[in-house]
């Protein structure tokens, strides 16, 4: 029949009005037979304009139509569909949402007869209704018709909000453990002798286990097999596994009417690894011994299901005291925590934002940070032992575990989440958690949720809106209720008992929580702007202080600060606004000693964490430096005064560098640690040597500007030698020099001389001077004749000296020198003077190098400490800076004269020429190298968790673990690290073992 144009006009308007977006298609589909009678009917137009996708909806009903077996059928549902409104409205609901359920109704067109109406107990079927549903099923086939004809109930129930999300959720919990019990009989049915030799329970596990199931969702299971009184063990076991096997074959395996589900046994102990079926002694010997924390976590959510229920319940209740014990664990919150950030990371990155519910501010977001609470408040408050997310959060908030309104918004994101997550699978019912990005799906899971006026807009800022509320309380949700606990601000809310707060600062890691407490007390509590702003601070601080090794003086330290600088304004505004710098702030508290110590001495350095005008963390160059403290020394009024403004400035650099390399190496939430970490040495190596050439530069000057005005009677020049000529400090290293004077014209040497050594004399004085500031000691003991020789000598004495006397330890110690202070043509000059030293023309003579191995043999036995591990020691051991720097310098010695990229006081860079001259291979180079950047590292980091110099391991568990996370070693794997360092350092040593020692000549 052809309609008159006015007529379609009209119609096709209508159809767009009520939500239709291909008004033509549909106009086509009202008038097919099936249909024609009714393409003007008000009651069925309205009722498709309210399903999610009304063309969806308007297809599946034609295709049904089509599928009925003859006229009468059809007449029967079309006459139902207008006169019911319930079936209407469940029929188009499911039908607008779902093709997947489309295509079942249109397989089993009766099937649409389960929607007709329902009594009471149909609203809320549970398992014995399911059980019911799924009686008549005979095998595999046939359970998955009538599993999808139960599945169609409940996302009629569902689409029509006759349900919430988690009634649907427990609906689809209780299907599955049906179902389970159903597969499980047809199971037992094929193998009668098995069935009869075991006992196998069916516990559920994750979801299904929690009563909060998707539509689509891997069912997670663990199998406890016993055997029947009389049968051999062993045999019953096998006979449980052939049992569970097959029952996991009829739910997962496709048949022509698809897949159930897969059945997901790997949370099971030792996981695929592991045997199918335990017996109940067996499962518990190895959560006894071998569990890792994540795995109490998934007990969380046991549940027995199917099989023996007995046998089931008493695998729970065996395993339930060891579930409470978890939080007691060492390092159990960074574990879950750990756990969780993996799970991000290995989210691929263009998903990342696409993640309903792995991706930050996701569905994983709350529940881990409820499960958290739970393992840690649930060992003595029985009330929040539940397995259900919503259930055990309202429990939290209803014991003050977690305040009311974070709840509640924890709450209703949740909610919203699993709805997105529920509509998006119920289409074609597949496993997924991916927001689609075609904007047809997004309008229907839009409209599917009540967003009518712009689906797509609207679905995208709801969406957003609670992934933020999430991202933003999911830590915080740890923190909070501490706070609140000890500010005892809000009147009628429930508060964390003294206990209980106690009990969760022990599970984040503090080892004297009492104290810790009063703390926070001290900072959080009053009603001033100061205490506000510490409440809304605090809760971030904390979870970063509990990442490190030692919270406890994380937040100590920033009790300190904060007491220092809480009437300055910026302080607190600049943590509040600047996020990097509460981060960076938190990192350098808890990392250990020398940072927190340097900054006590002026805690106003702490602006240089933030990104304003203090620098940033960035090291600044020598100029700048130079270009600051001889500034300083101009305007102060003396030497002694000159030369405290001077290490005032070391001081707070060295904090900045410090600061550099700890936020490198642990990394923040918007940048990673530093890959490259021997760019991150040499970063740290050049920043601390720069800034002691700029320290002795203006001492230098101070000292003169008082003794003799603005010129001395000599030209006066410092060079560096050792870690300090090759831009290689250490934060605790002395600064290896030599002292060069040479007389002005007219001046007598003797006057000169003595003008030198006293120049000497009192810049070592000044700069060991006791103050809050940390002295720099100058060791000039690499001079000619060492300890028994004059601390300074003329250029002309230099040479007269190396030309008669010069040892091969002294050229050999010449390779490192450059100047760093004073005169700069004296400088040049003393280098162009020691350049044939320790760049011969012709190398080294074999009894040159043997000396030289004799020299560091016994240097080696000499400086060794007694007790000391020496494959564990950084400086002196095998493989450590020692034997690969030796090892270098030795290649510099034999064919710098040729090789002009040996001339190089820096190791990393005389290595790197060492392997393009073809005098080492790339691998053997990649050795060392790697052996010198881990060792150097270990140093450093020694140091800044000590706040004082070591060259090898400490032995007190926390400096341990604090060393391992700045080496990239998380919580209890200080042994990894060990077993690590001395791996590299036996490969290093086994070059040097060749190149140093060897007979080979290269």
């Amino acid at each position: 029949m052809t309609a008159a144009p006015g007529r379609r006009s009209s119609t096709f308007t209508r159809l767009l009005r009520h939500g239709f977006t291909d008004a033509s298609a549909a106009e086509r589909l009202l008038d097919s037979a099936e249909l024609v009678l009714l393409r003007d009917d008000p009651v069925l137009l309205e009722a498709l304009g309210g399903t999610a996708d009304p063309d969806l909806a308007l297809l599946g009903l034609v295709r049904l139509l089509e599928a009925q077996p003859n006229p009468g059928a059809r007449r029967e549902l079309l006459d139902t569909l207008i006169a019911a409104k319930p079936l209407r409205d469940r029929l188009l609901g499911v039908l607008g949402a779902s093709t997947a359920l489309a295509d079942h109704l249109t397989r089993h067109p009766g099937d649409w007869q389960a929607l007709v109406m329902y009594e009471a107990y149909d609203l809320h079927p549970g398992v014995e209704e399911f059980e019911a549903g799924l009686a008549e099923a005979t095998d595999p086939v046939s359970l998955r018709v009538a599993y999808r004809r139960c599945l169609l109930s409940i996302a009629a129930r569902d689409v029509c909000g006759t349900t919430g999300v988690a009634e649907s959720a427990a609906e689809l919990a209780d299907l599955a453990t049906a179902t389970l019990r159903a597969a499980l009989g047809l199971a037992r049915a094929a193998a009668p002798e098995d069935a009869a030799l075991c006992r196998l329970a069916v516990v559920a596990m994750g979801k299904c286990g929690g009563h909060e199931l998707n539509y689509v969702s891997d069912v997670d299971v663990i199998f406890v097999g016993e055997a029947t009184e009389g049968a051999d063990e062993t045999k019953a076991v096998r006979a449980a596994t052939r049992l569970a096997s097959h029952m996991m074959r009829i739910c997962s395996e496709t048949t022509v009417e698809g897949s159930i589900w897969p059945v997901d046994a790997n949370l099971r102990p030792e996981g695929r690894n592991g045997p199918l079926v335990r017996t109940l002694s067996s499962h518990l010997a190895y959560y006894q011994r071998w569990a890792k924390t994540w795995e109490f976590q998934a007990l969380l959510k046991a549940r027995p299901v199917a099989g023996d229920l007995d046998l089931g319940a008493e695998y729970v209740a065996a395993v339930q005291p060891l579930v409470w014990k978890a939080a007691e664990r060492e390092n159990f919150v960074p574990d879950v925590q750990k756990m969780r950030r993996r799970v991000v990371e290995n989210i691929p990155l263009a998903e990342v934002d696409r993640q309903l519910k792995l991706g930050p501010g996701g569905l994983r977001d709350v529940e881990f940070a409820v499960q958290l609470l739970q393992l840690v408040h649930g060992r003595t408050d029985t009330s929040l032992r539940s397995g259900t997310t919503l259930d055990a959060l309202k429990a939290l908030a209803a014991g003050g575990y977690v305040g009311r309104a974070d709840a509640a918004q924890l709450d209703e994101a949740y909610r919203f989440l699993r709805s997105m997550e529920h509509r998006i699978q119920l289409f074609r019912l597949r496993r997924t958690h991916l927001v689609p990005e075609d904007e047809a799906e997004l309008r229907r899971i839009g409209r599917s949720l009540g967003l009518r006026a712009d689906p797509v807009a609207d679905l995208h800022r709801e969406w957003r809106r609670h992934a933020t509320v999430v991202r933003r309380l999911h830590e915080k949700l740890f923190y909070r209720p501490l706070l609140d606990a000890v500010a005892q601000l809000a009147t009628g809310e429930a508060r964390l008992r003294p206990e209980a707060a106690r009990e969760r600062m022990v599970a984040l890691g503090y080892a004297d929580p009492a104290s810790a407490l009063r703390h926070l007390e001290a900072l959080a509590s009053g009603v001033t702007r100061k205490a506000a702003i510490q409440r809304t601070l605090l809760p971030v601080l904390l979870g970063w202080f509990a990442d490190s090794a030692d919270p406890d003086a994380g937040l100590l330290n920033f009790r300190k600060v904060s007491d220092a600088l809480g009437k300055t304004p910026w302080y607190l505004r600049l943590l509040r606004d600047e996020g990097a710098a509460a981060q960076n702030l938190a990192r350098v508290l808890s990392a250990g000693r020398l940072a927190p110590d340097l900054l006590m001495r002026a805690p106003e350095a702490v602006a240089l964490l933030g990104d304003g005008d203090g620098g940033g963390l960035e090291p600044r160059s020598r100029a700048h430096l130079e270009q600051e403290i001889l500034a300083a020394v101009k305007r102060a009024d003396g030497a002694a005064q000159a030369v405290t403004a001077a290490r005032g400035v070391r001081r707070r650099e060295l904090f900045r560098t410090a600061a550099v390399d700890i936020v490198g190496s642990y990394g923040t939430e918007e940048q990673p640690a530093e890959a490259d970490q021997g760019a991150l040495v040499d970063r740290i190596g050049g920043a601390v040597s720069d800034l002691t050439a700029a320290t002795l530069a203006g001492t230098l000057r101070a000292v003169v500007r008082e003794g003799w005005g603005d010129s001395l009677p000599t030209r006066f020049a410092i060079i560096g030698m050792g870690r300090f000529g090759g831009h290689e400090l250490g934060y605790g290293s002395d600064a290896d020099v030599l002292f060069v004077h040479e007389p002005r014209d007219g001046v007598d040497e003797h006057e000169a001389g003595q003008a030198a050594s006293k120049v000497v004399s009192e810049m070592r004085r000044l700069l060991q001077i006791s103050s809050a500031d940390p002295p720099l000691l100058i060791d000039a003991d690499l001079r000619p004749e060492g300890k028994s020789g004059p601390l300074v000598r003329t250029l002309n004495s230099y040479a007269a000296y190396y030309r008669r006397w010069s040892l091969t330890w002294e050229s050999h110690a010449l390779l490192r020198a450059e100047p760093v202070a004073g005169d700069e043509d004296l400088g040049r000059r003393f280098i162009e003077l020691i350049d044939p030293l320790r760049y011969r023309a012709d190398g080294l003579d074999d009894e040159a190098v043997r000396e030289i191995r004799r020299l560091k043999a016994r240097m080696e036995s000499e400086r060794l400490p007694r007790g000391a591990d020496p494959k564990l020691h950084a400086k002196l051991g095998p493989g450590g800076l020692s034997d690969v720097e030796w090892t270098v310098q030795l290649l510099q010695l034999r064919h710098g004269s040729a090789e002009p990229g040996l001339r190089t006081t820096r190791t990393r860079e005389a290595l790197a020429a060492a392997r393009t001259a073809g005098l080492i291979t790339e691998e053997d180079a990649a050795t060392l190298d790697e052996a010198w950047v881990l060792a150097t590292r270990v140093r450093n980091a020694v140091m800044l968790v000590r706040g004082r110099a070591g060259d090898t391991f400490p032995t007190e568990s926390r400096e341990l673990a604090a060393v391992g996370r700045y080496l990239g070693y998380g919580p209890g794997h200080a042994g990894d690290m060990l077993d690590a360092y001395r791996r590299t350092a036996r490969r290093a040593r086994g070059v040097v073992e060749e190149l140093f020692y060897g007979v080979a000549e290269r």
